[in-house]
């Protein structure tokens, strides 16, 4: 290894290791609305609790309204001031809907929602982010190292919520809330140790060259890990978003729930700090195909009983086939695009990832409320079967191709 090169996975591991501590603590944003969402929706709503999940979904439509102007604003004004906006968006939307709960606002708190979802959706970007400033072997360790902030985030924002959520009684869960206020100032602390010289280089790459977005999407590697990021992370949220108003419907307390959720979270993420090294070793498709496999694991526990345990470990498995299928999916996405390209295929990347996420979160409420929990277990599925052949096939066809 050169000296040149080893100064650049230097810079590039210190880069890692604060978007993970940022990551640790703003990315607490997710469970918190993931927890509370849906039950402060359920609490307002009147005897129709369809509509349970809307704050929810709001969330998760910020996250993907916000995908395209984050990679333009990061672009414009490099990762650390874009970041630093980022973060103040998610501490707006937390105020407004720390407001909207002493109101009693329905659709004041899932604004509120969508505006922290889409603080969110800069906080999407760290992955990347990191991956920009890694050499080609460190990339996925880089991804992975991020990601891996959030095993801090499964106990930070569960402890947040069980601590918090009474702390402005008698309004339920504003207290949570307030301290999301908090938590995004402390994180925007720690994106400000970013160095200015690694945000000019994205600020430099302003002029988006490359080939067009239609040429770059239609790739066949590009689609199909595409297709299994929105798989693996659509299928997360339809289920952990039903998840909580399973459990508190079976019986269980809100705690019971938070705590699933908080299990479910460390599943995701703590993986993190060995998927990158898996992908090294066994590529990246062989790791989705494992984390769909993960996920139809998840759908079977689910479909076999409602005690406790069953919920805790469906959303254990449920946290790992994400981990293997997002992170192996954004492993392959960012091997289909120049540097020049990036802006660009990450912002389209986000906005259909998040877009379908929305959707799901919407639809779990939905299904839940119409079918039941088992309903919700049973479409994991086909679609977790589908990406799987479709997987399959693109490596058919690249075997093909080098033969």
């Amino acid at each position: 290894m050169t000296i040149g090169h080893a100064e650049a996975e230097r810079e590039a591991r210190r880069t890692a290791i604060i978007l993970a501590a940022a990551q640790a603590i703003i990315g607490s944003a997710g469970p918190i609305c993931f927890a509370l969402g849906a039950l402060a929706g359920h609490y307002m709503l009147g005897t129709d609790k369809s509509l349970a999940t809307a704050p929810l979904t709001g969330y998760n439509v910020g996250v993907a309204l916000g995908a395209l102007p984050a990679a333009a604003i990061i672009r414009r004004l490099g990762q650390r001031d874009g970041f630093l906006t980022g973060t103040g968006i998610t501490a707006l939307g937390a105020l407004a809907a720390t407001i909207a709960l002493f109101q009693s606002s329905f659709w004041g708190f899932a604004f509120g929602l969508l505006l922290v979802g889409t603080g969110g959706a800069f906080v999407q970007q760290f992955r990347f982010a990191a991956a920009d400033n890694a050499p080609p072997e460190f990339k996925a360790r880089a991804i992975s190292f991020v990601l891996a902030g959030g095993v801090f985030t499964a106990v930070l924002g569960p402890q947040v919520v069980i601590f918090t959520k009474d702390l402005l009684a008698p309004v339920m869960f504003a207290g949570a809330f307030a301290a999301l206020i908090v938590l995004a100032g402390i994180g925007g602390v720690i994106l400000a140790f970013l160095r200015a010289d690694s945000t000019t280089k994205t600020a430099s790459a302003a002029a988006d060259t490359g080939r067009s977005l239609s040429e770059i999407v239609t790739q066949p590697r590009f689609a199909v890990s595409l297709l299994c990021a929105v798989g693996s992370y659509a299928l997360m949220t339809f289920v952990m978003t039903g998840a909580p108003l399973a459990m508190v419907g079976c019986g269980f307390t809100s705690d019971e729930a938070t705590l699933g959720i908080s299990w479910h979270v460390m599943a995701m993420f703590a993986p993190s700090f060995f998927t990158g090294r898996l992908i090294h070793r066994f590529g990246a498709p062989t790791i989705v195909a494992a984390g769909f496999a993960l996920l139809i694991g998840c759908g079977l526990v689910a479909l076999s009983g409602i005690q406790l345990w069953q919920f805790w470990v469906a959303l254990i498995l449920l946290g790992l086939g994400w981990n293997f299928g997002f992170i192996g999916s954004t492993a392959m996405v960012a091997d289909c695009y120049r540097p020049a390209e990036k802006g660009k295929a990450q912002g389209f990347h986000d906005f259909v990832l998040f877009s379908s996420v929305a959707f799901a979160s919407l639809m779990s409420g939905a299904v839940y409320n119409a079918w039941g929990w088992n309903m919700l277990a049973w479409i994991v599925l086909p679609i977790a079967v589908l990406c799987l052949v479709l997987l399959g096939m693109l490596q058919v066809s690249i075997r093909r191709q080098l033969a």
